[in-house]
């Protein structure tokens, strides 16, 4: 078994220790080709058909990954209230130790996923999906539903760059737009954040993205100016791929 397959198993392992999920992506460091053998949390998002049940599982299984007060004060159902009323819809556990790992999950109900991947309702989860992630458990197809948040955002930041820009300004126009109106960037985010992520993870955006551009230069929608990517004056929500 190779590196990548150990990473792998050990990542689905942490779903032995959980009630089952519909589906299960990892993000942020963990993909992060510098960040290979660091000592870095592993993030997680579990999609689950309804959190109420989920949350009552996990308690008897898990109840220190919880804050403390919440599991005296009312358990699932203040736990699911707080993130249906006063969140998006999202509940996080951080700072979970875990096989010598530390690790957050946020649990969201299925169909409020995909409602945001679909409509862009809090952009919180969809704008997540927008940048690479490692889909563990997907049991519901969120891969192909989430092409159509895929799409959607390089139209959006193709018409928020200027006429000529490069493959790497594209990809780090996509991954703002989720921090866009996010007062954590303006004192408690590092301000190169958006560049770190895309070129350390440059590889993937393009995995990810290339059958978008792809079908944008087979429309014939586009010129095209070598290095850069130029949209086309006549139809300026495509752009050439490199």
């Amino acid at each position: 078994m190779d590196n990548k397959d150990t990473a792998h198993s050990h990542l689905l392992s942490f779903l032995n220790a959980i009630p089952p999920v519909d589906f299960c992506c990892v993000y942020g460091s963990t993909l992060h080709s510098t960040d290979s053998g660091k000592s870095t949390m592993v993030d997680y998002i579990l999609g689950v058909s309804d959190p109420l049940q989920w949350h009552s599982e996990n308690l008897k299984m898990n109840a220190d990954h919880y804050a403390s007060w919440m599991v005296l004060l009312g358990g699932a159902k203040l736990i699911t209230n707080v993130a249906d009323k006063l969140g998006v819809g999202v509940h996080f556990n951080p700072y979970v130790t875990w096989n010598n790992k530390m690790l957050k999950y946020g649990v969201v109900r299925m169909h409020d996923l995909i409602q945001d991947i679909l409509n862009w309702e809090s952009f919180y989860l969809s704008g997540r999906l927008q940048k690479p992630v490692n889909m563990l458990v997907d049991n519901l197809d969120i891969e192909t539903i989430n092409s159509v948040n895929l799409r959607a955002a390089v139209s959006a930041a193709l018409l928020l760059l200027p006429p000529k820009f490069t493959e790497e300004d594209l990809y780090a126009k996509i991954c703002s737009l989720s921090y866009m109106g996010d007062v954590r960037m303006l004192f408690a985010e590092d301000r190169s954040k958006v560049k770190k992520i895309v070129q350390g993870q440059f590889d993937l955006f393009q995995s990810m993205y290339k059958p978008f551009l792809e079908e944008y230069e087979g429309m014939k929608m586009v010129i095209s100016c070598f290095p850069y990517l130029l949209i086309s004056p006549h139809r300026g929500n495509c752009c050439k791929w490199y």
